[in-house]
């Protein structure tokens, strides 16, 4: 894989295992809200949190994703319907994304992005909303574009474009990493941008995709891939 210069990566379940994350994230917001709201948790069991969220959705199509203000929107609307005067959304946001952003990354991730970082500009590339500094990353990185920053989320071009723009690369000459087909790896191709499969599960590719530029097992993996190439 030849005349790479920049590299765009997806951070969720490319970088770290993101559902556990989530759960404990959504628990620990629960858990805050009962105690200081508690009547939202009354009126709003797991299920009924899912069905306002889908509401939420439906009221602002165009903010789809953007992560953070859905949240949000959702934890505001739970006051409201419990008959509170006001809720503290972003003390409550706090707590969700204290626990969201500690987490654990796969083993190889660290020592991988060290490496690469000496070779390509590398920008994180993401629909969800981790950050990087809280997650202590930041630092091998050297750009990071959301689907709320960027106004789009994956596989939309417009996130790639921006990507691509924050990488300084013709689109040819950055390679987009991500876990998810359609998500990271057709979107990347159909803005022009090469794309590498991270298939750390031993998934089965898609019969009605093209295949992806390269297909690795983890980060170690792409960079000796890359390092045979350079």
């Amino acid at each position: 894989m030849a005349a790479i210069r920049a590299i765009t990566l997806d951070l969720d379940d490319t970088l770290w295992d993101t559902p556990p994350v989530i759960r404990r994230a959504e628990r620990a917001l629960r858990d805050w809200l009962a105690e200081h709201y508690p009547r939202t948790m009354q009126r709003f069991p797991a299920p009924k949190v899912y069905e306002l969220r889908q509401a939420v959705m439906a009221d602002y199509p165009d903010r789809v994703h953007d992560l953070t203000f859905l949240r949000q929107e959702v934890i505001r609307r739970m006051g409201v319907a419990a008959g509170y005067a006001s809720i503290d959304v972003a003390a409550a946001f706090e707590v969700f994304d204290r626990e969201r952003n500690s987490l654990e990354l796969f083993a190889d991730v660290r020592p991988a992005l060290t490496s690469l970082k000496q070779r390509y500009r590398l920008v994180a590339l993401t629909n969800g909303n981790a950050r990087l500094d809280r997650i202590g990353i930041d630092d091998l990185f050297d750009d990071y574009v959301s689907a709320r920053s960027a106004g789009a989320a994956k596989p939309a071009p417009r996130i790639f474009d921006a990507g691509v723009e924050a990488g300084g690369a013709a689109p040819s000459e950055t390679l987009h990493v991500g876990d998810h087909p359609e998500l990271d790896v057709h979107g990347a191709r159909l803005a022009g941008l090469r794309a590498a499969w991270i298939n750390r599960i031993g998934a089965v590719w898609p019969d009605h995709l093209d295949p992806p530029d390269s297909v690795c097992e983890s980060l170690a993996d792409l960079d000796r891939q890359l390092s045979a190439n350079d």
